[in-house]
Formats: structure tokens, sequence, C-alpha cells
């Protein structure tokens, strides 16, 4: 078994430049402020544009339209998409590849993620944010992330997965204004793919869960970065704000977790790039540090940027709301302790 590579390659940095210039462009803090307050709350114009730059199609194999990279690459994609909580249906999206790519050998699958790669239609798969119910196909599907913008959904049932297409979508109110989620009702069961629903919506929980983390560490990096230029500025006493001692060893303390949580996202991306023995123990280690780290990166922004923290003006308080959703995305960080702890035999 080969050791992880958690170094980035001169590939996946220019990957990362490219997109966060874009993003810088075109979801810059009042840019997502004044998407998340109309009625269109995700911004298709930007996925469209990620979607011909192929950020979106990284996993899937290039004889299906995609760009035959892989989970590292898109791991950068998902961090530079947290550092901008950046409103596209990335989550949504990556969970119905990594189904679909499991089940490549069933030519529906095939072709939805040809529609995919090329932008024509969004597929995204039909569980709840906090995670999927087991049952049969259920006609109504609660708290869907990303679903407002699905031309087609992947419904695990019965052992199956389906592909189906909605009857209606109804918002609900969502706590992370940039990733909102909607319930989703069914008028027909759709066509059942060939192959275990059950081990491709596993492959999807697996994948999302890696990039998720990834998509942590880039909240709690722009946390952090802001909050030590705001620190450098704000004077108090005659000084910067940000050369009082105490500040100074919570934001150390913080670039410190951070730098944890990079290696172990890193580490749970390279493990499913590569198919590793470890990878359940990797990105349950990932997601429960991350989540963590990217809660308390974004509490320490608010709290540090004094009384324009809590404004609704300064963007801080959309980390913070989505640092909190992404802890209850597919499973809380004690559900991922707890899958750890069985994984390598300890007790719960």
């Amino acid at each position: 078994m080969s050791d992880p590579n958690l170094l980035t390659s001169d590939v996946e940095e220019a990957l990362r430049a490219g997109v966060r210039d874009l993003l810088a462009d075109k979801a810059d803090a009042d840019a997502v402020l004044g998407r998340v307050e109309s009625s269109s709350p995700l911004d298709m114009d930007l996925w469209r544009t990620l979607v011909d730059l192929g950020a979106t199609s990284l996993p899937i194999p290039e004889s299906l339209g995609g760009q035959g990279a892989g989970w590292r690459e898109a791991a950068v994609v998902a961090e530079e998409v947290g550092r901008a909580v950046a409103p596209v249906p990335f989550l949504g999206s990556t969970l119905a590849t990594a189904a679909l790519l499991h089940l490549s050998d069933d030519t529906d699958a095939q072709e939805a993620l040809k529609s995919m790669a090329s932008g024509e239609s969004v597929v995204v798969l039909a569980i709840p944010l906090s995670g999927p119910v087991d049952g049969p196909l259920a006609r109504t599907v609660r708290s869907v992330a990303d679903a407002g913008v699905a031309t087609r959904f992947l419904v695990p049932a019965d052992g199956g997965l389906h592909l189906v297409e909605a009857a209606s979508v109804e918002p609900v109110v969502s706590l992370d204004l940039t990733r909102p989620v909607w319930d989703v009702t069914f008028a027909d069961s759709g066509v059942r793919l060939t192959g275990s629903g059950e081990s491709a919506v596993d492959s999807a929980l697996l994948a999302g869960s890696a990039m998720l983390a990834a998509e942590q560490v880039g909240i709690a990096e722009w946390c952090l970065t802001t909050t030590v230029a705001y620190l450098k500025q704000r004077y108090q006493f005659g000084r910067p704000v940000g050369s009082f001692q105490a500040l100074k060893h919570r934001l150390a303390d913080l670039w410190q977790s951070i730098v944890l949580a990079r290696a172990a996202a890193l580490n749970a991306a390279d493990a499913l790039a590569t198919s590793s023995a470890d990878t359940r123990v990797a990105v349950a280690v990932a997601q429960s540090l991350c989540s963590t780290v990217a809660v308390r990166a974004a509490e320490e922004c608010v709290q540090l940027h004094g009384g324009i923290g809590m404004t609704w003006e300064h963007p801080a308080h959309l980390y913070l709301k989505r640092a909190k959703a992404d802890e209850l995305a597919l499973g809380t960080p004690g559900k991922h302790r707890a899958t750890l702890a069985s994984l390598v035999n300890l007790p719960g």
C-alpha cells in the first residue's frame, strides 16, 4: 500500500488559481449577498461557466465527455467553492456524479454522465442533506440540496437507484442561504439503473463527504485570512488589535488547526482518487476534524470582527451558516467519529 500524497501538484495549483480567479470575479461577497436575497438563490450562469471550464466534470472519464481527472482535482474545486461560499449546485451534482460512476456500466447512467459533463442537465442525488433514509421509493424526499435547479434526480429505493424526473419541488427555509434545500415530490419510479443502488449511494456518500471536507477547509481559510487582515487594520488604544498577545494566540491556534484539517482533507481526497483500502478511515477522520475546524474558524471570524461581524452586510454570517450546515450534512462529526471507531475496532 503506497503512502498518501499530501502535496499538491503544479496542475492542481493551476486549477486552483483559475477557479479562484473566476469566483473572485463572479462570486464576490456583494454578488453572493445579492444572490441569496433574490428569488433565484443559485447562480446558474456561474455554474455554466464552471461547466465550460471543466471544473464540474473532473472525475468523469473523457469517454463520457468529462475531464478524466480525479477526486483530488475535484477537491481543489470544492475548496474554492467553500472559500467563496459560491451559490452553485456543486454538492448535489457531486453526489450524483459519484453514484453514476459506480453504475457506469449502465447505458442510462452513461447518458446521464454525458449530459452532466456537457452542462445539458443537472442531476441531483435525492437524499436529505443530513443523509439518506432507507425504505421503499418515497413519493416525497425532504430537504434535498440543489433540487430547485435539477432536471433529473437519482432516487435510492428498494436496493436500487432510479433515474426520475420530479413532479414538483418546494423550497424549504434553510440555515445556509447559499445552499438552499427543497422538498421533492415524484410522480413515478422512473428508470431503475442496473447495479446495486446501495453500493452506489455508499460511494456517493464517501465522495460527497470527502468533498465537503475540502470545502470546509476553504471556509476556514477564508475566515482566518479575512480575520487576520481585519485585525491588522483595526486600531484600539493606538495600536493594531492584532498586536495583542491574546488574539495572536487564538489565531495561531486556529492556523494550526486549519493546517491539520487541510492535511486530513487532502488525505481523504487522495485515498478516494487512488481507491485506497483506507478510504473510509481517511474520510471519517477528515469529516470529524474539518467540520469542527470550519465552525470554529467561522465563529472566531464573526467574534473578532466585533460589531461589523454581526451585520448582514458583512459576509461573515454566510460562512458561519455554511459551516454549520456542512457540519450536519451527510452525517454529524459524532457520527463520523463513531464510524471511525468501528473501522479501527475502538469502542464507539
